[in-house]
């Protein structure tokens, strides 16, 4: 599995954390920038060249980086055919209601749902809300959680895909 990575400054000491554990996995991993920390790059820059190679090699992934994630998933999203879900961490999840209507204690759960539900192909990861080890679980969650391709949920990517 090809999985193409993007982040600016404030993501670029999580990017090559969770970079060396994808290949440690095994994965395929394409680097799309920075290369480099420099506090006055522009993430735009590279997440848009991570979200294009993902938008133009369909069963491809992406994952990117950023302070918050939320600019870095809104350049993705532009992008035809990428699906960006962003993640900041276990404390926003924490009061989540579960599709049940129960409040669930699951706190990486929406990782599961937008692989689930939305057959994401993108994480926006908020660098400044996770540890390492959360964003490590983020990732593997993210990646093995299977789309669940129900009639329902391919035609709600179906009318997003041509919003794209």
């Amino acid at each position: 599995m090809r999985i193409y990575l993007g982040s600016d400054h404030a993501g670029f000491d999580l990017k090559e954390k969770v970079k060396a554990f994808l290949k440690g996995e095994g994965y395929e991993v394409v680097d799309c920038g920075a290369e480099a920390y420099d506090k006055d790059d522009d993430y735009p820059v590279f997440i848009g060249r991570a979200a294009e190679c993902v938008s133009k090699n369909p069963g491809s992934w992406g994952i990117i980086f950023g302070g918050s994630g939320q600019g870095e998933a809104m350049v993705a999203n532009r992008f035809s055919g990428v699906r960006c879900a962003l993640f900041y961490g276990p404390c926003v999840a924490m009061s989540a209601i579960d599709v049940t209507g129960k409040k669930s204690d699951d706190s990486f759960e929406m990782l599961s749902l937008t692989r689930e539900h939305n057959d994401s192909n993108m994480l926006s990861l908020g660098s400044r809300f996770l540890k390492e080890e959360e964003a490590i679980k983020a990732v593997k969650i993210f990646l093995e959680s299977p789309f669940s391709g129900s009639a329902r949920h391919k035609r709600r990517i179906d009318i997003i895909d041509r919003r794209g």
